[in-house]
């Protein structure tokens, strides 16, 4: 084993989530807010829409509405949250300090949200030493509304969000420290537009100082209001999947980014564009996986299920908020493992295994952020899912 740290950094998605349970999403009273046509700014579940454009379709203003969706009562918790943020801590809390270094690079309002976020966020073992409360916009938030009922109980959720102080954060105030580390990481940049919109650049700057470098992307909302009937793009061209060495979405990102009609197509779609590897979530069901050999070992296009431990009972204890954070990263911290340990190509099957346990473990608290007793405590607790997993698709 090398004696250096292996050093991942990630940006990207964070923000505050305040966590609504127990909406009832079939109700009249949610009914009226729901959205009658793709991207016109009102509530669908499983997606985002901005606080801006869910004015405009409300035609009243935010804080009115939130308070009639959920009986004007106070969140049932404050969680950290975004695809950046809450994968990164999920990846710290899984490597021990004494061999690895997790990072998280972003900008935050100067506002009581940040102070909360970041005394939170202290919690836990990921570094934010370059994760400031700078912005004179507020920090980011976002309006978490969960239905545990809804889709035969399997549960779903839909978000508002206000993007605020994430408008600011410029490819430029990335430091040269970021493209120094060995993997790197761009989470939910779809809610961080400068970057988003620069992440074709970002990837060719971390592949030329040889990172490996991780992407798993969140709801487009802004192109897909922008652009209804395009793909989504991601950075400026389409240059950016070839510097994609891992590539995690869920179903409906991978066909919107794709611009393609079924999950075969988009990934015949992705390997064209020379990803190296990905994987497409599916929420309860089956996920499907594909890596072309470079950083895992080669494998056709192959399908896994998610953890049976994720049962009834659990998700009652929990929700399903941050479940895809947590399971982007489950790979990031299995990748940051395998390096340490081995080199390329990494065993895809046990970062799988790892991603579908961290993902399962996160239905069974609120939010997407597992605050730890003490150090280690995570770690402990996923391995029972982790071997029950492994045992499940007979590993």
């Amino acid at each position: 084993m090398s004696a250096d740290k292996v050093i991942v950094s990630g940006t990207g998605c964070a923000l505050a989530d305040f966590l609504y349970s127990g909406i009832n999403f079939n109700s009249p009273g949610f009914a009226r807010f729901l959205s009658q046509r793709t991207g016109d700014g009102g509530l669908s579940p499983g997606k985002l829409v901005f606080t801006d454009e869910f004015e405009k379709f409300a035609g009243r203003p935010y804080p009115e509405v939130i308070r009639e969706l959920t009986g004007n009562r106070k969140p049932d918790a404050f969680n950290i949250g975004g695809p950046g943020l809450v994968s990164m801590i999920h990846a710290a809390q899984l490597l021990d300090s004494d061999n690895f270094r997790v990072k998280f690079y972003g900008r935050l309002g100067k506002d009581e949200i940040a102070r909360t976020i970041l005394d939170r966020v202290k919690l836990t073992p990921l570094d934010i030493s370059d994760f400031e409360a700078s912005s004179v916009r507020s920090s980011p938030f976002t309006d978490v509304l969960s239905d545990p009922a809804y889709d035969n109980g399997n549960g779903e959720r839909t978000f508002v969000n206000n993007i605020g102080a994430a408008w600011d954060y410029l490819p430029s105030m990335i430091p040269e420290e970021f493209f120094k580390s060995h993997i790197v990481c761009f989470g939910g940049t779809a809610l961080v537009p400068e970057i988003h919109d620069n992440l074709t650049y970002l990837l060719r700057k971390a592949r030329q100082h040889g990172c490996i470098t991780v992407v798993n992307t969140v709801f487009d909302f802004r192109n897909e209001k922008a652009n209804p009937q395009k793909p989504w793009p991601v950075g400026e061209n389409n240059e950016s999947f070839g510097l994609m060495d891992v590539l995690i979405m869920d179903h409906e990102e991978a066909l919107k980014i794709s611009g393609q009609s079924d999950i075969e197509k988009a990934v015949d779609f992705f390997i064209r564009m020379q990803v190296s590897s990905l994987i497409i979530t599916n929420g309860a069901k089956e996920l499907t996986a594909w890596s072309d050999g470079r950083l895992f070992g080669r494998t056709d296009p192959v399908r896994y299920p998610v953890s049976r431990m994720v049962t009834g009972e659990i998700r009652k204890t929990g929700d399903t908020t941050g479940c895809g954070d947590n399971f982007a990263g489950g790979i990031i911290a299995s990748l940051a493992m395998q390096k340490k340990i081995s080199e390329k190509p990494y065993d895809f099957v046990r970062a799988i295994s790892q991603a579908v346990a961290s993902g399962g473990f996160a239905c069974s608290y609120l939010g997407g952020t597992f605050i730890e007793k003490y150090r280690g405590e995570k770690r402990e607790k996923l391995q029972e899912f982790i071997a029950d997993y492994m045992i499940q698709i007979g590993k």
